[in-house]
């Protein structure tokens, strides 16, 4: 048998067919080692998620629900931002120190409108800790996709229990059905001389703010 027989054959092998029409048994391949990760406890996965964050120039605060709010208005003021966007379902005890600067997405919310506002803050659907990835969803707490793409600055906010530890388990804990914006760092891109270029694809700026529930 020539090489190129030898490779098509375990091509029609892996099919799960023959050329003389058997049909060869398949044998199932088990993922589960995609969701093993050791013995890593919540606070060893918190701590890697930071790490990753921070490795893709995203500035992460840690704090608790208690001063989940004073962080948000200090982070939108040392931006100095004059109006803010927010989602519509974002809670209003996260916002209650920013002030009136604030705006709620709209149905009607233009790209034109939503380049006056200098920051926006979200929610998530879920990060992940070995990428320093931030998934969106458009769920009510983060908006639309456009809304974290136009402001050049984003505040959003990770809970403790939206952590996971790799791809495969938030894969797992997404709706394929849903609209979702993966987010690893501030926009960046690079010509063919590596110069890095920040916000020609979405914010220049991206503050992390991860909670602990506990």
């Amino acid at each position: 048998m020539s090489d190129r027989e030898q490779v098509l054959d375990r091509i029609r092998q892996a099919l799960g067919s023959r050329p003389d029409g058997e049909a060869n048994p398949v044998h199932p391949v088990s993922r589960t080692y995609a969701h093993q990760h050791g013995d890593r406890t919540p606070a060893e996965t918190m701590a890697l998620l930071v790490q990753t964050l921070e490795e893709y120039k995203a500035t992460v605060h840690r704090t608790i629900p208690a001063r989940a709010a004073e962080l948000v208005a200090r982070l939108v003021a040392e931006r100095e931002s004059a109006y803010v966007i927010v989602p519509p379902g974002l809670p209003d005890d996260l916002l209650k120190l920013v002030g009136p600067r604030i705006e709620r997405e709209s149905a009607d919310l233009t790209a034109r409108r939503l380049d006056t506002f200098g920051s926006v803050i979200t929610g998530c659907a879920l990060a992940i800790a070995e990428t320093g990835t931030i998934v969106l969803d458009a769920e009510p707490d983060q908006g639309s996709r456009k809304l974290t793409l136009v402001p050049d600055h984003h505040v959003c906010i990770v809970y403790e229990q939206q952590i996971v530890g790799s791809v495969p388990q938030a894969v797992g804990r997404l709706s394929p059905t849903r609209p979702m914006t993966w987010i690893s760092g501030p926009s960046a891109s690079s010509d063919i001389e590596l110069n890095r270029v920040e916000g020609v694809h979405g914010p220049r700026h991206l503050d992390v703010l991860v909670v602990a529930t506990t």
